[in-house]
């Protein structure tokens, strides 16, 4: 296994960082603005800040590939953000990072089914442990568990499914885009979808200054910044070492939440997701151990 560079190792825990911080910022912001208006505002500063960034980079717009990008629209962007944002109507941040980390089983599913890998006995097992750590996180955490709540969980588990599905596609169009040029035209695309609903809730959004400031970071930081310096970490590092970010994210999004939001932290929800992050190293042969030791080994 090759060494990660000391600094793209930081670079991957600050992505960790401001991903993990996206779940507190949505909670903030999602009940003020509406779902719909904030996801709307969220996309379109994130595509104006990759498209800022292909004008700086020279990225020609992938236009003939438009009916992929707007597939992999509605999956990556479009959904994923209007469910999260509607769940945070409803539940804390950590329990939505958490339950994120359930896209890498249902990635994993998904490879196999498109003839990109192969389920095995320790992947399935992965896939059990991580149903079983969404159960618990539901069912015993600091919140109770009310029809509200586990539609708001079951729509944290479809938005991560859409992620997770969708990985084997957003891998092979990158034989034939561009990684910036997808990114920006797959928000422009999602962008496009949510305005109908975004318009149409608009007279209910409170424009207040906190609301405000959390979907600037989360569009031109989170969704827009982040997801170049990823581009650029991923040419250095393998993807078992990227991979390292899933566990991560949702261990900043539960300190985040606690820190900032006072959410609490039930027994329920700290097992639950040591067993959501015990499925994620199953399914994905990541050996923390081992990783850890390349690092001691860093190249010059």
């Amino acid at each position: 296994m090759r060494a990660v560079k000391t600094r793209h190792f930081l670079q991957l825990v600050l992505l960790s960082a401001l991903w993990g911080a996206s779940f507190l910022f949505i909670r903030v912001a999602s009940p003020v603005l509406g779902p719909n208006v904030m996801a709307a505002l969220r996309i379109g500063l994130a595509t104006l800040t990759l498209m800022g960034i292909m004008r700086w980079a020279g990225e020609p717009w992938p236009w003939r590939h438009w009916r992929e990008l707007l597939g992999l629209g509605t999956l990556t962007v479009a959904a994923p953000f209007l469910l999260y944002a509607w769940a945070a109507l409803h539940l804390p941040a950590g329990y939505s990072s958490l339950l994120n980390t359930m896209a890498v089983p249902f990635g994993v599913i998904a490879a196999a089914w498109m003839k990109e890998d192969t389920l095995s006995t320790r992947k399935w097992a992965g896939c059990l442990c991580g149903f079983a750590g969404v159960a618990l996180i539901v069912q015993l955490g600091p919140v109770a568990p009310t029809s509200a709540v586990l539609l708001a969980a079951g729509a944290c588990v479809t938005a991560a499914a859409c992620y997770g599905l969708s990985l084997t596609w957003m891998k092979r169009a990158t034989t034939r885009m561009s990684p910036l040029s997808i990114a920006a035209g797959i928000h422009a695309a999602a962008l496009v979808l949510l305005l109908p609903g975004a318009a149409w809730t608009l007279p209910t959004a409170r424009f207040t200054p906190e609301a405000l400031a959390a979907v600037a970071v989360m569009g031109i930081v989170t969704s827009g910044l982040a997801y170049w310096l990823n581009l650029r970490v991923l040419k250095h590092v393998s993807p078992v070492a990227a991979m390292s970010s899933a566990f991560m994210i949702p261990l900043f999004g539960v300190a985040w939440g606690h820190i900032f939001l006072g959410e609490a932290l039930g027994p329920g929800m700290l097992w639950g997701g040591a067993l959501v992050l015990v499925a994620t190293g199953l399914v994905t042969g990541f050996n923390p151990l081992q990783w850890l030791g390349a690092l001691r080994r860093t190249d010059d």
